[in-house]
């Protein structure tokens, strides 16, 4: 069979008024002029991008009104897609989500037959306002947690109007996010440097903590990673977690996001006790522990031991 060349998708989300299209349009105007691009920008109860005056570079573009891409203009989208990619053949596709659009949910179209036949998504980006970042009422926001962890790159914009405080806070809050997030930036007028488009966006199957809390007393750390689309076994898991301080010496942490069929699962180990709950996540499956000492290959084998067969 004939390898198809996929057009890379790169997903541009945030809140209301973050600065989405403006970082969209820094973008463009940095575009190497010989490679191929096309837009889908998606319009919900706010001011976007005029389409005509994005398409004065040549660049083809298509709006989705009428709701977001991940419910109700959802199903445009698909449609929408197929017709740029046959008429345009692009390297890139370009997205700009409503700022009430689940990011997680797009995501999940753009990787679904038959779009994942055709596209491969690349770094996903999420704009924030700092000041809203490290406020409680929207952190504690299901739909701003969502566009939060779906990100590969974390963009913070008006940055002009934070203090240090609050930027240093936004920093420490954002440092701590899991899974880590390939880049965490601050951006002047949500202007967005083109080599962030190609940010590696994979990791490697086994690597370190790049930080723990206080490693004085001999704490290790390991992480592992699994390609999405490997399904994990639900009951395996449960099992796996429950006889994880067996497995260790010293257990301090142990947190992990797992794809179990079909849908994304965190899971979290703290204090003797573990939970589970829904995430937006999507790039690949991954734990950590941190504890005095185990056997990292039992783990491992452990884990993979858990995939659905």
């Amino acid at each position: 069979m004939p390898t198809i060349n996929k057009t890379k998708v790169h997903l541009i989300s945030g809140f209301l008024g973050t600065g989405k299209t403006t970082a969209l349009k820094s973008l463009m105007a940095q575009k190497d002029p010989d490679e191929k691009w096309v837009i889908i920008v998606n319009e919900f109860g706010e001011i976007g991008i005029d389409g005509a005056v994005l398409s004065d570079d040549g660049i083809p573009v298509a709006e989705i009104a009428g709701g977001c891409l991940c419910c109700t203009a959802g199903s445009q989208m698909g449609a929408t897609v197929q017709k740029m990619l046959q008429e345009a053949q692009p390297d890139r596709l370009m997205i700009e989500a409503s700022g009430l659009a689940h990011a997680a949910s797009v995501i999940d179209e753009l990787k679904a037959k038959p779009l994942g036949d055709l596209l491969e998504v690349a770094a996903v980006f999420t704009v924030v306002d700092p000041r809203q970042f490290i406020s409680p009422d929207y952190a504690g926001q299901a739909l701003y947690k969502d566009q939060i962890g779906v990100c590969d790159v974390l963009v913070a914009s008006k940055t002009d109007l934070c203090s240090p405080e609050q930027l240093a806070e936004f920093h420490e809050k954002a440092a701590k996010l899991f899974p880590p997030k390939a880049k965490v930036v601050e951006v002047q007028n949500a202007r967005l440097d083109i080599q962030w488009l190609d940010i590696p966006v994979t990791e490697k199957s086994r690597y370190r903590l790049k930080a723990l809390p206080d490693n004085t007393m001999g704490y290790q750390s390991e992480g592992f990673t699994f390609p999405a689309g490997q399904d994990f076994d639900g009951e395996k898991l449960t099992r796996f977690f429950d006889e994880l301080p067996n497995m260790t010496e010293g257990l301090v942490r142990a947190k992990g996001v797992f794809q179990v069929l079909g849908t994304w699962v965190w899971l979290n180990w703290v204090d003797g006790r573990w939970g589970a709950s829904q995430v937006s996540w999507r790039r690949d499956s991954r734990f950590e522990l941190i504890a005095k000492s185990f056997d990292a290959d039992l783990i491992e084998q452990t884990l993979n031991e858990a995939l659905e067969k």
